[in-house]
């Protein structure tokens, strides 16, 4: 499976930005999701993530209320509705899946390349 970020650019603070991690290869229907994000120096961090049917999602406490996970199976796609953004949501931002869902990076088998996000104060 290959994963494919996209939707990643420069906003201002308080705006807003839509993800997009769409599959091919195969099916992630049956597969958790998440997305991660990362800035240089510092380890790969936990955003959000979503059970295979969409039943289960999980939120970093640093985007809680403002971020929001989804996902359309029939689209093979996941995304990330990203609102009020403030400078310290900037970072490259990661789309994952695994057969579990889960908050650790390490336990996530396929990667997407990553989108860069930059928030502007």
């Amino acid at each position: 499976v290959q994963l494919q970020a996209s939707g990643g650019g420069l906003v201002q603070a308080g705006g807003s930005l839509r993800l997009s991690c769409t599959a091919s290869g195969g099916t992630v229907s049956s597969y958790a999701m998440g997305w991660f994000r990362q800035t240089p120096g510092k380890e790969r961090e936990f955003v959000a993530t979503i059970s295979w049917s969409g039943g289960s999602t999980y939120y970093a406490d640093s985007v809680k209320g403002r971020f929001t996970i989804s996902r359309v199976n029939a689209k093979n796609t996941l995304y990330l509705q990203m609102n009020r953004l403030e400078p310290e949501d900037t970072a490259v931002y990661y789309c994952a899946a695994d057969s579990h869902i889960d908050v650790l990076p390490q336990m996530f088998s396929f990667w997407g390349q990553g989108t860069q996000v930059t928030v502007s104060s």
